[in-house]
């Protein structure tokens, strides 16, 4: 672990991201599985950070504004439940948009970013404290899915409330899902709480637009986890050899990205050689979607009752605060 602090600007830095040798196995067995797949963390390295806030401007892509307008409507009751001078901890900060929204208002003890992208995890956090001086922010670069390693130096005393939003749970199977929100709460503790947005089950036509958008920026975003995994191994994966593929698998519920290989081809990484069959697919995201009572339920088994849902008028996206028990 590198831990790195900038005098200059107030901001603590912590890096427990894998060796390049876990990075390794993990990459080249995920290619070497039937079907071949990469972990969604992937898509995250500096270009891929920023093709998906593109990607949050897009008309199709209807989750994040409709979660900004619910952080709004909703930002009372938000900071009443967390009260004050809590310790404010972000899984998958990306440029710390929404929680922007609450910072004002909620003076929290600290703010705790957590995300794999380094460069962009500590850009945005440098960002941050220039617009909130006050602020005290200790940027963690891990793969949150993992049980987070909070910094020390926190006051231990403090209400411990995560933030998890843009429907991010949703990439996770079931059952690693329930993993990680029994982490969460560990995490937080007795007292502690999480806000996460979820996206709702909805008509098909909108889910399918927000993944496959007219100009593109999703696809590119997709076919960027290969140009990631060259850099990492150097690799020679052709981005014009592989297809952008999404859709909605409705048995399952949830949205599938994949890659299609255009071409029998043979790619080099890690000093490794892996063979893809023409229309072969590697699946690079899963998106689950919920229906409010079933995940309220859900949640449960984690150690969270839900307190409240707040949706919008069309009931494509909802804030759930969660309460530890």
């Amino acid at each position: 672990m590198g831990i790195q602090r900038d005098a200059q600007d107030g901001v603590f830095f912590y890096d427990y991201n894998l060796h390049e040798s876990d990075q390794q196995q993990e990459i080249i067995q995920g290619l070497s599985e039937r079907p071949k797949r990469i972990s969604a963390k992937y898509f995250y390295d500096q270009a891929g950070s920023e093709l998906f806030e593109a990607i949050t401007e897009l008309d199709e892509y209807y989750p994040t504004r409709t979660e900004i307008q619910l952080l709004k409507d909703y930002r009372q009751n938000i900071i009443e439940k967390a009260g004050e001078n809590a310790v404010l901890i972000e899984y998958g900060s990306g440029a710390s948009t929404k929680i922007r929204l609450l910072l004002d208002a909620l003076k929290p003890k600290a703010y705790v970013p957590l995300d794999i992208s380094k460069d962009f995890l500590f850009d945005s956090a440098i960002e941050l404290r220039q617009q909130f001086p006050w602020l005290e922010i200790h940027a963690t670069c891990l793969d949150y899915r993992q049980p987070a390693t909070l910094p020390r130096g926190l006051s231990p005393n403090a209400k411990k409330v995560a933030f998890f939003p843009g429907s991010s749970l949703g990439n996770f199977a079931p059952d690693e899902a329930l993993s990680f929100l029994k982490g969460v709460r560990s995490t937080v503790g007795n007292k502690g709480a999480m806000l996460i947005g979820v996206d709702l089950v909805k008509p098909l036509a909108t889910l399918n637009a927000a993944y496959n958008d007219k100009q593109g920026i999703t696809a590119q975003f997709n076919l960027n986890i290969l140009r990631h995994l060259n850099a990492l191994g150097k690799g020679n994966f052709n981005l014009d050899h592989f297809q952008h593929h999404a859709f909605f698998n409705a048995q399952k519920s949830r949205i599938e990205m994949h890659l299609i290989s255009k071409y029998d081809q043979v790619v080099s990484l890690f000093g490794k050689r892996l063979s893809f069959k023409k229309e072969e697919a590697i699946i690079t995201e899963y998106s689950y979607k919920f229906e409010p009572d079933s995940f309220a339920q859900f949640v449960r088994q984690a150690g969270f009752e839900s307190e409240h849902c707040w949706t919008d008028k069309n009931h494509h996206f909802a804030l759930f605060w969660l309460q530890a028990i």
